[in-house]
């Protein structure tokens, strides 16, 4: 089963959404470094552009990092992000997870998020894990895999 979770969002019904409540449906939970940077624009925008049809499928579509929802609200209204976007600022859900992990820049060591989509099924169970996603074709890969 997919660990639990539940998390302040921006742009769903109700200001929390747990994994609970999307029970029966296909969840898409991607995890992302941070708002607004290259990469992570780039797949955000990805699933923007890609969430018409996944929507009609049943597919939930949910951006997990580790910013605030008000960094959240200003990355959603400047690329007109179209699905929620849940802050993990203690992490808890990036660590229920596996996704974080010592990163290595410039001499510093960090812990951050390595970029990872999971795709839940109905049923709750982890179907498919994409670790150390590289963003080009990385939404296609997951609507094939869907069958989309």
């Amino acid at each position: 089963m997919a660990p639990s979770f539940s998390a302040g969002v921006l742009g769903y019904e109700s200001p929390t959404v747990s994994l609970s409540d999307l029970k029966g449906r296909t969840v898409v939970l991607y995890f992302y470094p941070k708002d607004d940077t290259p990469g992570c624009t780039r797949e955000a925008c990805d699933f923007r552009d890609a969430f018409e049809p996944l929507k009609r499928a049943g597919v939930v579509v949910l951006g997990v990092s580790r910013d605030s929802l008000e960094s959240h609200g200003k990355f959603v209204k400047k690329y007109d992000l179209n699905f929620p976007l849940l802050s993990d600022p203690d992490g808890a859900i990036c660590t229920a997870y596996g996704v974080l992990k010592e990163k290595n820049m410039y001499g510093r060591k960090s812990i951050g998020i390595e970029r990872t989509t999971v795709v839940i099924g109905a049923d709750g169970t982890i179907r498919k894990i994409y670790p150390k996603v590289k963003v080009d074709g990385h939404v296609a890969q997951i609507m094939s895999f869907l069958g989309l």
